[in-house]
């Protein structure tokens, strides 16, 4: 007698005209996957998997079929992995202040794959207030840098305060970029998108911010002088 749910011609036909059953779908892990985010997302109020906690996980894991309970456990494993991951990547998400004794472990010793912002400053000088302030709240924006600061007496012994604010950018102990002084940085006009698109330029954090439109500075003293030689050329026709 010939296979039912052989593949074949003759079965193809049979089919057609209902004399055999259609042949069922096999299952692939793709299918079941799809199976345990539907009876999920049922029983959750249509989350899906990927928007869910771990708590909430947890609690549907009893409705789960007892077949895809192993599939469910290994996308749970993963979820709590990727979690983790996460949670080591936004350990910073505040500036730490630092001595000069503090510079090697926190900055040079900061680990594997870490970015370190370091800010030197001085109390008392307006830009650098304003740096702290930028800098503040791109730490909390961007907690998988690791921002710092350090009073400039503190951390660089007789460092010219003509150079404050200044600002290093640190990756696995190498220097990758630095801005010193205040015309570094544009002045007191520096806006915090400027600071953070600077940041994400030397490669410190990762932000889609477009390049800040800076108004066009004059040149005062060349448009002086184009116009006294203007004025000069008028006298001499005369």
């Amino acid at each position: 007698m010939q296979n039912p749910n052989e593949d074949s011609e003759w079965n193809d036909a049979l089919r057609r005209h209902n004399i055999i059953p259609q042949k069922e779908k096999e299952l692939t892990e793709e299918d079941i996957v799809d199976m345990v985010e539907k009876t999920v997302e049922e029983k959750s109020q249509g989350k899906s998997l990927d928007a869910m906690t771990l708590d909430e996980l947890n609690e549907n894991e009893d409705d789960i079929d007892e077949e895809d309970e192993r599939l469910f456990e290994e996308y749970r494993r993963q979820r709590m992995a990727e979690m983790r991951a996460a949670q080591m990547k936004a350990r910073f998400g505040e500036v730490g202040e630092i001595s000069k004794a503090d510079w090697v472990t926190e900055v040079n010793n900061a680990g594997e794959g870490i970015w370190v912002v370091v800010h030197v400053y001085k109390d008392g000088i307006p830009i650098c207030k304003l740096v702290n302030n930028h800098l503040t709240n791109l730490a909390q924006k961007f907690p998988q840098t690791k921002f710092l600061r350090s009073v400039s007496s503190v951390c660089i012994p007789n460092y010219p305060d003509r150079n404050l604010p200044t600002v290093f950018v640190y990756f696995e102990n190498d220097l990758k970029k630095q801005w010193i002084g205040p015309l570094a940085f544009g002045g007191m006009n520096l806006k915090q998108d400027e600071l953070e698109w600077m940041l994400a330029q030397s490669g410190a954090i990762q932000s889609d911010v477009e390049k800040p439109e800076k108004p066009e500075i004059k040149d005062v003293m060349n448009i002086a002088i184009r116009e006294s030689r203007i004025d000069n050329e008028d006298s001499d026709s005369d």
